[in-house]
């Protein structure tokens, strides 16, 4: 009586099969407060420095200079364009004198297992941020990540269109020849998801809060839970 055997087809392996269904996307990360967490040392710095440019060149007490810091930012999401549009400063130069560190290494944030996950995300990744150029460069290279994305775009590149103006959305999508339907946005400020998503992007949101809205596909604490959550986007 011959014997039966029963084959098993192999299966193929979960992680070979997500690099191939995921290699086609681009991924479009933010800087601060989503690779790193900027509001520990680095945003108040920044605040106090632009502050007190606003102060000097504007001709402001520091509560007024305050309030237009604010007030700008959250009407056009950055201080910078307010700036630009109401009173012409030269952006260079604003960009220069407030993004100045004594020590910019030691009021860096990161997570352990940064490299490790942007290194196992298939797909290209780009660095898309409002900040300028050398304050990029110095926290890419400080972190160790900088070899971990294909292309870097700082508000300069962005010919001083920042998020979430679509202008900017638009130069970078067009520069790469990137379909928005391949991009997936990870971000931490609402504005420039809604953005993203109106332009067709899937959108990841870094927060810890409990609810997400609508136009953000799905919401992390960290951007180091992105692996697990790939199924979603």
């Amino acid at each position: 009586m011959r014997s039966l055997v029963q084959i098993t087809p192999s299966l193929p392996d979960s992680r070979s099969h997500q690099k191939a269904r995921y290699a086609n996307r681009t991924w479009l990360f933010d800087l601060d407060n989503t690779l790193h967490n900027a509001s520990a040392h680095i945003f108040p710095h920044i605040g106090r420095s632009m502050r007190d440019y606003i102060c000097r060149y504007l001709d402001l007490d520091e509560n007024e200079a305050t309030q237009l810091r604010q007030q700008y930012w959250k009407r056009y999401g950055a201080t910078l364009l307010g700036l630009i549009r109401h009173y012409d400063i030269d952006p260079e130069h604003f960009l220069h004198h407030t993004h100045q560190f004594h020590d910019l290494a030691s009021m860096v944030v990161i997570e352990r297992g940064l490299k490790s996950m942007l290194k196992q995300l298939p797909g290209r990744k780009i660095i898309f941020s409002n900040a300028p150029l050398d304050y990029t460069q110095a926290i890419l290279a400080i972190t160790g990540i900088r070899h971990c994305f294909d292309a870097v775009y700082s508000v300069e590149r962005l010919r001083f269109n920042p998020k979430p103006q679509t202008k900017g959305f638009l130069h970078l999508l067009r520069t790469e020849g990137l379909d928005p339907r391949a991009c997936v946005m990870i971000e931490d400020t609402l504005p420039n998801l809604k953005t993203a998503k109106r332009l067709g992007m899937k959108t990841v949101w870094v927060n810890p809060g409990l609810r997400k809205p609508p136009y953000a596909d799905i919401r992390v604490r960290s951007v180091l839970d992105l692996p697990g959550r790939l199924g979603q986007l």
